[in-house]
């Protein structure tokens, strides 16, 4: 049994900062750890994505802007969002897998944490 939980979204200005967590409590290895968001209308998008390794991927709307952190040990995982636009908005979810070399989405899902960036 795994479960997610995300923190930290909220209301920031266009230009602002903001910085999700998102804590997993599991008995199973947590292979990736990644981040999705999907604003109304829109698909669910991957936003970063990372590795036990630390190998990390990013959706190219968002490379220089955000920065996905990760501590194995805890299993936690933080987003630090920068230069925020009103594209970012968006419901934020924290997404957790326990496969190995997994392709799409892991099956562990948070509730979900509300982004909106005012312009």
């Amino acid at each position: 049994q795994v479960q997610v939980v995300e923190s930290g979204g909220g209301l920031v200005q266009a230009g602002g900062s903001l910085r999700l967590s998102c804590a997993a409590s599991s008995s199973e290895f947590l292979t990736v750890m990644g981040w999705y968001r999907q604003a109304p209308g829109k698909q669910r998008e991957l936003v970063a994505k990372i590795t036990s390794g630390g190998t990390t991927n990013y959706a190219d709307s968002v490379k220089g802007r955000f920065t996905i952190s990760r501590d194995v040990a805890e299993n936690t995982m933080d987003l630090q969002m920068t230069r925020l636009n009103a594209e970012d908005t968006a419901v934020y979810y924290c997404n957790a897998d326990s496969r190995w070399n997994p392709t799409g989405p892991g099956a562990y899902w948070g509730q979900g944490t509300q982004v909106t960036v005012s312009s």
